[in-house]
């Protein structure tokens, strides 16, 4: 199940089924859970792990030293989960001293062609991150979260559970839980609707929808609205009124006026 073309490294621990392709790199200090694939002319390399079921499409690379200047060769870990799909030539970088020295990347999600993941993000279970989505450092993804192609997202932002963003947007504020954002600059379009249906029952969407009105629509001081909302009884209106309290990057309120 290994190319006779393929590099691996002595120290390299591979589960049982791993199928590697043709030209592919697998450095010394990576670990392989049982059932992976790695294609062609992908590289993985660094202290990586990376769970079992998981496929690595052609020339992504996995693990390679962060895209940051303070990187000085300390040792950093990049964790991968179970059952994730790494499509073609996608990026993602491991952690950093400053950012806790890991990248962790939960299970089942999908980050399609040319996305990158810099160094010590933070991604849920489930994700999809579409065709060149680039998360820049110490993003971190809820999980379910949907990010569009073509979006770029600032450093430091956070994205709740359930959340989308819109293709081509640009996002630099943290976006709550369930909520949709969309622009240049990304600004709040209301509630993630049609993934909230797929996976919550309409009761819980309704009020849902009373809490966004609350908070975002009300004209409100946002903190105020939070704090009132921030021990409902409703677990998912609780999350999104707590998150808003914890932000540090503000969220991008929906304009008023187009």
């Amino acid at each position: 199940m290994i190319d006779p073309t393929a590099i691996i490294e002595k120290g390299a621990q591979l589960g049982e089924g791993v199928r590697i392709g043709p030209y592919a790199y697998i450095g010394k200090d990576v670990v392989l859970g049982d059932r992976c694939e790695v294609m062609s002319h992908a590289v993985i390399e660094g202290r990586t792990t990376i769970g079992e079921g998981c496929r690595i499409f052609h020339h992504a690379v996995v693990g390679s030293i962060p895209q940051d200047l303070k990187y000085r060769g300390e040792e950093v870990e990049l964790i991968i989960g179970k059952n994730n799909i790494i499509r073609e030539f996608t990026l993602i970088n491991p952690g950093t001293a400053g950012g806790g020295g890991k990248t962790v990347i939960g299970n089942g999600n999908l980050l399609m062609g040319y996305v990158h993941v810099a160094h010590d993000c933070k991604i849920g279970n489930g994700c999809i991150l579409a065709n060149a989505a680039t998360l820049a450092g110490h993003v971190e993804l809820g999980d379910f979260v949907v990010i569009g192609g073509m979006t770029p997202i600032h450093q430091f932002v956070r994205v709740g559970e359930y959340a989308m963003i819109a293709g081509a947007s640009a996002l630099s504020q943290d976006i709550p839980p369930y909520c949709l954002a969309e622009g240049n600059r990304a600004r709040l379009r209301g509630l993630n609707l049609t993934g909230l249906r797929r996976r919550l029952g309409g009761k819980v969407i309704d009020e849902l929808k009373r809490a966004y009105r609350q908070l975002f629509l009300s004209g409100r001081p946002l903190r105020e609205s939070a704090a009132e909302l921030a021990d409902s009884p409703n677990e998912y209106v609780r999350k999104m009124a707590r998150f808003v309290l914890e932000t540090k990057r503000g969220i991008p309120l929906p304009r008023t006026m187009e």
